[in-house]
């Protein structure tokens, strides 16, 4: 099992989500409201005249556990959706799981997924 944790723009929260469901019907995700940044250390911005850099921009990070099987498609339909091709576009993380637990039933492994 692999967890896929992807930073990206708020705007393509909702296309992502379509996508992940239409295409893989995924089970589950977490979603979070986060502020960073990247290389780009913010963008200029002109408030009453004074020229202003916010250090920390808003993003949404995604995560969700899949199967080894779909994380490399699964990375590439977040990557296709995401595209601008502007500074900003986000990143995915992807790590090993080494188990997942089902609170309620106690269902390990892919069945709990």
């Amino acid at each position: 099992m692999k967890k896929i944790e992807a930073i990206i723009r708020q705007e393509k929260l909702e296309e992502v989500k379509a996508v992940l469901d239409d295409t893989f019907h995924i089970s589950g995700m977490t979603v979070m409201q986060v502020l960073g940044h990247g290389n780009q250390k913010g963008v200029a911005e002109f408030v009453r005249g004074q020229k202003i850099i916010p250090t920390l921009l808003p993003k949404v990070a995604l995560c969700l556990v899949v199967t080894d099987e779909q994380v490399e498609v699964i990375a590439k339909k977040i990557m296709d959706t995401c595209y601008t091709g502007e500074v900003g576009d986000g990143k995915i993380f992807i790590y090993d799981v080494a188990d997942v637990i089902r609170i309620r039933t106690g269902e390990r492994g892919l069945d709990a997924i």
